[in-house]
């Protein structure tokens, strides 16, 4: 009796052919993912957009930007980027720096002060006017350390001149002054290392390493006085994930309607296919932005999460991406036939959309192309705009790229489900 059981059920599996490819399907895709953004030997460090301002303007200064500028892994701004047809920008001051990390342009930046090039060195008392400032964005642990040691190793490979003669200056005011044999001596490895160094700069002369450290101070500008910092960033990330899954399965209905026969019935009362749609969309919005309230509540209730206090850029951007996500979901619910089928497309979809969307893990610690390719999902965008709104703490009129995109999918979306649904009107 067992075997013909199992025969029964491998023939319903065989009828339902699409189900039965994503079921396999699925599980490779999505293994796929995570073993390009994890398993690739080949995959490279993600860039850190670094911003710089020079207040120095000596030959130190401009050897360590250099440096900086020379490591693969930063991407060094000493301006912001040129607009076409816009006369060129200004470089970067203090206060614009600042304000770049605060609206999240950049997670790092650097101030090199007045004064950094006859002090370049943090050796001695008097080295206090040499610190540099660090400014970063908290949410971004990684990218304030690599910019720290990499700077370090630019002043020690770009300035090495700089950092033998404070060397030696020290070196005479701790131990003693030279004698006349020691200072010439002195003086003619100094002209030595000139010398090296001019022949590095034409292409002769091999590489030489030097010691040295420059003194930062790192100051958070963003996020300093939050309050489970993660938390809110998580609250979107899985919030939209799972809005994703609740608003597909909801929008299964329709496929239970037209299995059932219900949606020929309702179809021959006075409501037509585009009303019917437009009013299982608007509850699926309903129920998407009130399951993302009750996350929040819960966040701020039990994690502290300053809520109340974001009200309005939570509701503009909880409608907006609950609009999207029941459009999303009516989308899917007209391209498969089955409940199975369903539920096999939208968990791959969601789940690819999720993983490089931000969802399951920061797209800051992303490479580039993935960063470009989260930007076709709804996640990317939504979390971006809770972003701004929990952690920047910016306006709402910030948000129209968030809004736009958004609205503009959830049109499209729809837009398509109306297209597909037309099979049952003429069924």
């Amino acid at each position: 009796m067992i075997l013909p059981i199992v025969r029964t059920a491998i023939t319903a599996m065989r009828r339902d052919r699409a189900s039965l490819a994503l079921s396999f399907i699925l599980p490779i895709s999505f293994f796929a993912i995570f073993a390009v953004i994890f398993g690739s030997s080949r995959t490279s460090t993600p860039r850190v957009s670094l911003i710089v301002v020079d207040q120095d303007r000596s030959p130190a200064s401009r050897d360590l930007i250099a440096g900086l500028e020379s490591e693969g892994s930063l991407s060094v701004r000493t301006a912001p980027p040129a607009r076409k047809g816009a006369p060129a920008p200004q470089p970067y001051t203090a206060a614009t720096a600042e304000a770049a990390v605060k609206t999240g342009d950049v997670s790092v930046a650097l101030i090199i002060p007045g004064g950094f090039g006859a002090h370049p060195v943090s050796f001695g008392p008097d080295a206090k006017g040499t610190q540099i400032e660090l400014l970063n964005d908290a949410s971004d642990t990684i990218a304030p350390q690599m910019v720290n040691g990499l700077l370090q190793k630019a002043a020690m490979t770009a300035m090495p001149l700089d950092m033998a003669e404070q060397g030696m200056k020290y070196t005479e005011e701790y131990i003693g002054t030279f004698t006349p044999e020691q200072r010439k001596r002195m003086d003619d490895n100094l002209e030595d290392l000139r010398k090296t160094l001019s022949g590095r700069a034409t292409g002769s002369g091999s590489p030489q390493e030097f010691s040295g450290l420059i003194r930062v101070d790192q100051r958070a500008v963003v996020g300093e006085n939050k309050n489970n910092p993660m938390v809110s960033f998580y609250a979107a990330a899985i919030g939209v994930m799972f809005l994703l899954f609740t608003a597909s399965g909801s929008a299964g209905s329709l496929l239970d309607e037209a299995e059932s026969g219900t949606l020929d019935r309702v179809l021959s009362s006075r409501i037509n296919m585009t009303g019917l749609l437009a009013g299982k969309m608007l509850f699926n919005t309903m129920l998407a932005f009130v399951q993302l309230t009750v996350m929040y509540l819960f966040a701020w209730s039990v994690f502290k999460v300053d809520f109340f206090s974001h009200i309005p850029g939570f509701v503009v951007m909880g409608l907006c991406t609950a609009v999207a996500v029941a459009a999303f979901g009516m989308a899917l619910a007209s391209v498969c036939k089955t409940r199975a089928q369903l539920g096999a497309l939208s968990t791959l979809l969601i789940l690819t959309m999720s993983a490089i969307g931000g969802s399951m893990f920061p797209r800051v610690m992303m490479s580039d192309a993935l960063k470009r390719a989260g930007l076709w999902t709804l996640n990317a965008w939504a979390i971006d705009g809770f972003t701004k709104v929990f952690w920047y703490d910016q306006p709402v009129v910030t948000l129209w790229p968030q809004v736009t995109v958004l609205l503009a999918a959830a049109i499209v979306l729809f837009a398509v489900a109306r297209r597909l649904a037309r099979r049952w009107e003429f069924a």
